[in-house]
């Protein structure tokens, strides 16, 4: 076999790999994207550690640098979703957690007004994570973790409106 052909098989080969990769992850469930700014935080990000980060187990990454965990407001189906996969804590005893938490001098989270600002802040702030609808990533932003979106969450209907508004 030529060079040329061999060459020519490599990349039909590539070419065709990437559209089934496309469409099964066209296929594929809707997500909720963890996002971190640059620098990222320096730290193993996986479940445990983030369900750490946001109930402020854990305050700083490896350099030290302070971690800004941030969510949406309590209405949010997107937050309630977020909530019900990494937490895995019913409402109500993440409410008593949060008061215990509080009266040992420890605040939940940050709470900001929508998806956009969540991105404009995490783009902004060293140190912070949030968590977004894919629809609403930006350059400024990494996704750090993917985590899946629970089925019956209502979190699918209004996650990504047909022009964020960026």
């Amino acid at each position: 076999m030529t060079r040329l052909r061999r060459y020519l098989l490599l990349a039909l080969t590539g070419l065709f790999g990437t559209l089934a990769a496309g469409r099964a992850s066209a296929a594929s469930p809707p997500r909720i994207a963890v996002i971190v700014g640059a620098p990222a935080p320096r730290l193993a990000m996986n479940r445990d550690t983030l369900r750490d980060i946001y109930l402020k187990k854990i305050f700083v990454d490896q350099d030290g640098r302070r971690l800004v965990p941030v969510n949406l407001p309590p209405e949010s189906p997107l937050r309630e979703a977020f909530t019900r996969t990494l937490i895995r804590m019913p409402e109500s005893r993440l409410q008593d957690y949060w008061n215990r938490q509080y009266f040992q001098g420890v605040s939940p989270p940050y709470v900001l007004g929508s998806q956009q600002a969540v991105v404009r802040f995490v783009a902004s702030t060293p140190g912070a994570i949030g968590y977004v609808a894919p629809c609403f990533l930006s350059p400024g932003v990494h996704v750090a973790l993917w985590l899946p979106l629970p089925a019956g969450s209502g979190a699918t209907a209004d996650a990504c409106p047909e022009s964020p508004g960026r």
